[in-house]
């Protein structure tokens, strides 16, 4: 039986995105059964604008922490450290039925985000990668979007949609200790600590449905991050 859920959010400039970001996280969080604890820690990483203002504001009364960070991290040590003051606040929950999940701010999740890969988590996986869905107001073009979706479709695998987001992925709390956490990368800490979770031989599960919904825009916070390919693929696009 799981009896938690650690939330992490790592943050840069966001405060035109953030109160949708975490009003969905904490909607989701409320659709949990009461028997379920959450805890959720926002990372403020070197922002200059009042992202972490707007955060606390939002997160006032709940079980939550807004973490201001001024050192130039990278983003594999700004989630780690967001997931370990999560999991503080939990207090002493067995870690084996505990998981720990990442999202970011850019992104908002659906009401079932929780429900839904805690569904997956009791099967007995160790770790679960979601999906993603750019929104629509800040699509690219058309023919970018078709050449992301090829990307996609390329990265399939005979278990599943074969993607690894940080914006949609869930592991179990001693799996995600045993293997030493997300590696202190600046981009692809996410499919680092999947790399790591495959070579130690734990069982993991692609999410087919409940994606969450993530900017689409084309100047991001992540150097080499999703913003770049989609700036990448619409200048592909742009000069054909």
């Amino acid at each position: 039986m799981i009896t938690a859920v650690a939330i992490a959010v790592p943050a840069r400039d966001e405060r035109d995105r953030i109160r949708a970001c975490l009003r969905a996280i904490v909607a989701a969080a409320r659709a949990l059964p009461p028997t379920t604890a959450w805890a959720l820690c926002l990372v403020a990483d070197r922002c200059s604008d009042d992202t972490a203002r707007i955060a606390e504001s939002e997160l006032d009364g709940l079980p939550a922490l807004v973490v201001h960070n001024s050192v130039d991290h990278p983003l594999g040590t700004i989630r780690d450290l967001g997931l370990r003051h999560a999991q503080a606040l939990l207090g002493n929950n067995d870690p084996a039925r505990t998981w720990l999940l990442s999202t970011d701010a850019d992104t908002t999740v659906p009401i079932t985000w929780l429900t839904s890969l805690l569904r997956l988590a009791a099967k007995g996986t160790h770790a679960i990668a979601g999906t993603t869905r750019l929104d629509h107001p800040a699509a690219p073009t058309t023919a970018a979007a078709r050449r992301y979706a090829r990307v996609l479709d390329l990265a399939r695998v005979p278990e599943g949609h074969g993607n690894v987001y940080g914006a949609n992925l869930a592991i179990r709390a001693d799996t995600y200790h045993a293997i030493g956490g997300f590696p202190p990368l600046n981009t692809g800490e996410d499919h680092g600590l999947w790399n790591r979770l495959t070579r130690a031989g734990y069982r993991h599960t692609y999410a087919e449905d409940n994606a969450v919904t993530t900017s689409a825009r084309t100047r991001g916070r992540a150097r080499g991050g999703l913003a770049d390919l989609l700036a990448s693929l619409d200048g592909r696009a742009e000069a054909r």
